[in-house]
């Protein structure tokens, strides 16, 4: 019986990441990853399993490389530097290549089918535990007296996450990074402050 040709399996899923980052889930065919990769259909599965839990370990690798600014600003000392942080941090990741503008989870759901449920489904889940982290920031930071009292802190960690998936549906459509770091300084401009 006949060897698969030995590869890197890090550096296969650096290149499906980006296939599947330019792409979306539904759109990245097994042909597209299996020429991204230059590994054959057969190596691919024996190392990652099917399309699915290929696309999971992208977007475990994406979360661990591109978006640490976002629990890196949940230490930030102010909430309005949290979300200068992320808002900024989200500019430089949107518009970071121009092959794959955009972000990798708003890119792989906007246009899921029924058949791809499950991780439409794991890309909701794991945009709502970011929020969610979010306002447990926010919330601490009332305690701190460093937003008013009156700040609801559910409704500014959504300002924060749906300004950074409309930055990543825009830079998808060809907005600069100059475009999108003007919607962050306009929403760090209306932060609320101490009472």
């Amino acid at each position: 019986m006949g060897r698969h040709k030995q590869f890197d399996e890090a550096e296969a899923l650096e290149a499906a990441l980006a296939v599947f980052w330019q792409k979306g889930y539904e759109g990245t065919s097994f042909p597209d990853l299996t020429q991204a990769t230059g590994v054959a259909r057969p190596g691919l599965y024996a190392a990652f399993g099917n399309k699915e839990a290929l696309f999971q370990k992208a977007l475990d690798l994406y979360q661990m490389k591109y978006l640490d600014f976002m629990a890196a600003a949940l230490t930030e000392p102010t909430s309005r530097k949290v979300a200068e942080t992320i808002l900024r941090g989200c500019a430089r990741l949107h518009t970071m290549s121009a092959v794959h503008p955009g972000c990798l989870g708003i890119n792989g759901a906007l246009a899921c089918s029924d058949d791809a449920e499950s991780i439409r489904g794991e890309l909701i889940r794991r945009r709502a535990e970011g929020q969610r982290a979010l306002k447990a920031r926010f919330e601490q930071a009332k305690r701190e007296g460093d937003l008013p009292a009156s700040a609801d802190s559910a409704v500014l960690a959504s300002v924060v996450m749906t300004t950074t998936q409309g930055m990543a549906v825009q830079a998808k459509a060809g907005a600069l990074r100059e475009d999108l770091e003007g919607v962050a300084e306009y929403v760090l401009g209306t932060w609320p402050t101490k009472e």
